[in-house]
């Protein structure tokens, strides 16, 4: 996202400070918009595509005087959409606005943009201002989206924080060109790596794309000569990859590589207002209940009998 001798710049969709789950200690979160999956419980759509996104937010809306529909030049402030008091946004118009009008208009904050342009050098300014407040263990931690989908920043970033003195993780689908994360290896202190499924054509009815490419970048960099630490983290979504079979097929693919960790993430529906914001619909995970606990450390015992360690959620040893 730079032009030929410009400062790397990469599109940021959120930045989140003091959070204790993904990595050791307390650390900011990084998320970078693109991703080349389109998981169908995917949390954070925002961050899909490489490109800003208008959120509208309902409940902040104080539907009187709609100063948004006025700011916008191109009538995509429209209403009349059944009984409801409130607008609603053409986004075919939305996306080629460059302006955000009404996102300045709106006084009650019910507009958003998921999406900013931050060149190395503004992002340092946050992570060095928040280094104060980590403690010890704490760092940053880059998420997504993709990370992987602007690499060219990503990596000025992770050399940077090196320099800094910040410890680094990075959590990836690894559905990128190997070179790319061999490339990152170096100034990454913790890769947090997603296997979402071990059949490929069931990886592809979900995420759009196969798992192949992915098992055999995380084949790669167990065998990569990386002081880092790996760790193999499964996302548990109810009635698809949930299954015995597909949980010891994945112990075994790990156990086999001589990797040690695994971490079980259960399914949430935080997102779900993130898809009324954007205009979309989340189907069937707006109402799809998360694993039990009892449910969890029963899976949990599948992965502790192939001899791994296995944490569920937050529960990672940092």
């Amino acid at each position: 996202m730079s032009g030929e001798g410009e400062p790397a710049t990469g599109l940021v969709f959120d930045i989140q400070g003091y959070s204790v789950h993904d990595g050791p200690g307390c650390r900011t979160l990084v998320f970078l918009s693109g991703c080349p999956l389109r998981c169908s419980w995917c949390a954070n759509p925002e961050g899909q595509q490489p490109r800003p996104h208008l959120m509208f937010r309902e409940k902040q809306c104080v539907h009187r005087h709609y100063r948004c529909a006025s700011a916008c030049a191109q009538d995509a402030v429209q209403f009349g959409n059944g009984q409801s008091p409130f607008p609603h946004f053409d986004r075919s118009i939305c996306q080629r606005c460059e302006t955000r009008d009404c996102v300045a208009a709106c006084l009650n904050q019910a507009l958003k943009i998921a999406g900013h342009p931050y060149t190395v050098a503004e992002l340092m300014a946050i992570l060095t201002r928040d280094q104060g407040f980590w403690g010890a263990d704490g760092g940053v931690t880059f998420s997504g989206g993709e990370p992987l989908s602007q690499p060219e920043f990503l990596q000025a970033v992770l050399k940077q924080c090196q320099a800094s003195y910040i410890h680094t993780a990075v959590e990836t689908s690894a559905h990128a060109e190997p070179d790319l994360l061999s490339a990152i290896l170096p100034w990454t202190d913790w890769l947090l790596v997603d296997i979402k499924h071990m059949n490929p054509a069931a990886h592809r009815a979900e995420t759009g794309v196969g798992n192949e490419r992915i098992l055999k970048n995380i084949e790669a960099l167990a065998c990569a000569d990386w002081g880092g630490r790996l760790i193999v983290r499964v996302p548990i979504i109810p009635g698809y990859n949930d299954t015995a079979e597909n949980l010891q097929a994945t112990a075994g693919f790990v156990r086999e590589l001589a990797l040690k960790e695994v971490n079980l993430l259960p399914f949430h529906r935080l997102g779900t207002s993130k898809y009324e914001q954007l205009g979309l619909d989340y189907g069937r995970y707006t109402h799809l209940a998360p694993p039990s606990r009892e449910t969890l450390r029963s899976q949990q015992q599948i992965f502790l009998a192939a001899g791994l360690a296995c944490y569920v959620g937050s529960e990672t040893p940092f």
